[in-house]
């Protein structure tokens, strides 16, 4: 007991800097983990959380014979992956080139535009997309027809959105992902480039054999963490940009939106706790299974 409290006396300025994120987690991630009960229970207002009733799965059979439970959940993960392969390529792309091309200022300002899309809220995306695809008036559509095509409906037509999709969620994530990506190419020691130079290698085989290779860790627990999120949709993204477009839900719908438009049209509240339960599990098993595949490869990339 004595070395112990000699030990928090020991790290207390780094105990007490470690506070304010160890009580935000448990305000924030732990706590309302208690709201998971709403799950199995037919809620009430009047009954509240805990006082409402038992009412066992019935929850989730909703979800499961709705008929679009399959949909939403390939929707899912289909754009997940898609976002998860195409942010990280263009993440890395980009942090390699912002260290291999010269020009301190212009690295500077082309770094600072490419996080600027991270800070502009998805309301302001949908707004700028509708002024871009509208059949009336988008600068998609006015370009088309002044080089004498004709014009795209895309708000009426399902299947241009899953790029449109991945082309916003790209360039909104690109700068503050490319980030933790230079992080790491900071991190290389140069001497190994100066190895390289010395041996003869040229730029792209320096990126190849050398900046890519030591970028792999990073890589691979930024994916493992992107794994963990996979079966959960970018509600402000699809929401904000698709919203109750009834048309275009077969090919954008995904978990997420379901249960809110479920949610609102229903009032269920069980219902919702529910298939955010689903997706949790879903979520964490494929955490697990991922990390387990990737410390069978290599235990030093692993999570855990």
């Amino acid at each position: 007991m004595n070395k112990f409290l000699r030990k928090l006396n020991k790290n207390k300025i780094f105990l007490i800097m470690l506070a304010p994120a160890v009580v935000y987690a448990l305000l924030f991630s732990y706590l309302p983990m208690a709201g998971i009960v709403l799950a199995f229970k037919k809620y009430t207002y009047a009954g509240g959380i805990f006082g409402s009733a038992w009412n066992g799965l019935k929850n989730f059979e909703f979800f499961f014979r709705s008929g679009k439970a399959l949909l939403v959940s390939k929707n899912t993960v289909l754009y997940n992956l898609a976002f998860i392969i195409l942010n990280t390529l263009t993440q890395m792309t980009v942090a390699i080139l912002l260290v291999e091309l010269n020009g301190k200022y212009f690295k500077k300002i082309a770094q600072s535009l490419m996080f600027l899309p991270y800070f502009i809220s998805w309301v302001i995306v949908s707004v700028i997309a509708f002024n871009m695809l509208s059949n009336d008036f988008g600068f998609v559509n006015s370009f088309l027809v002044s080089m004498g095509f004709e014009k795209i409906s895309f708000y009426n037509n399902g299947k241009y959105w899953p790029v449109i999709l991945s082309i916003f969620n790209v360039w909104k994530s690109v700068g503050y992902g490319s980030v933790l990506y230079l992080a790491a190419i900071m991190g290389i020691d140069t001497e190994v480039y100066d190895a390289a130079a010395i041996d003869g290698a040229n730029v792209f085989q320096r990126i190849f054999r050398v900046t890519i290779p030591q970028m792999a860790p990073t890589m691979v627990i930024l994916l493992l963490l992107s794994i963990g999120g996979i079966f959960r949709g970018n509600f402000d993204m699809f929401y904000n940009l698709v919203g109750n477009n009834g048309i275009l839900h077969p090919a954008t719908d995904v978990i997420d939106t379901f249960t809110f438009r479920a949610l609102i049209t229903n009032n269920d509240f069980g219902m919702s706790a529910a298939v955010g339960l689903f997706q949790s599990v879903l979520c964490f098993v494929t955490v697990l299974v991922a990390n387990k595949l990737v410390n069978n490869y290599d235990p030093d990339y692993s999570l855990f």
